[in-house]
């Protein structure tokens, strides 16, 4: 069940997001959720889209570094309070998380956050019986 991330390395300088998110666009690709971290020399800029396919294609075709990543999307309460219960629960199970990030989503009721952890099939089960939805690629294309 988990859902697919693009993770692409990008020079650290002027233009060079800018570079990607129009590529994206000008293919009908739309972001869904996006994390950048940077160094002095590059960064890693993580990327959930409505069709991750055709988006590594293209941004392969245009010289980009990619590497697709399978993490977990888990839906949680929005009120202060509801990620750490998910967090607690990976903890609790002795999960370790090694990143996450929020989720684009168009609800006022709900969160959205990417988890990456070590064993995607493990974090899923548990999240689910401490009664969590979790996010499918299905779940991308409707938003």
């Amino acid at each position: 069940m988990a859902i697919k991330q693009l993770t692409v390395f990008v020079e650290n300088k002027q233009g060079a997001l800018v570079s990607i998110t129009e590529t994206l666009s000008q293919n009908n690709i739309n972001l869904r959720a996006l994390s950048i971290a940077e160094t002095q020399d590059f960064g890693i800029l993580r990327l959930i889209v409505n069709d991750e396919a055709t988006a590594e294609k293209i941004l392969s075709e245009s010289g980009y570094l990619i590497k697709i990543t399978d993490v977990v999307g888990v839906k949680i309460g929005d009120a202060p309070g509801k990620l750490t219960e998910a967090l607690k629960v990976l903890d609790e199970n002795k999960i370790n998380m090694e990143y996450l990030y929020a989720f684009m989503a168009r609800t006022e009721k709900h969160a959205y956050v990417v988890i990456r952890v070590e064993d995607n099939a493990e974090a899923e089960k548990v999240l689910e019986d401490a009664g969590f939805h979790l996010i499918t690629e299905a779940d991308i294309c409707k938003l």
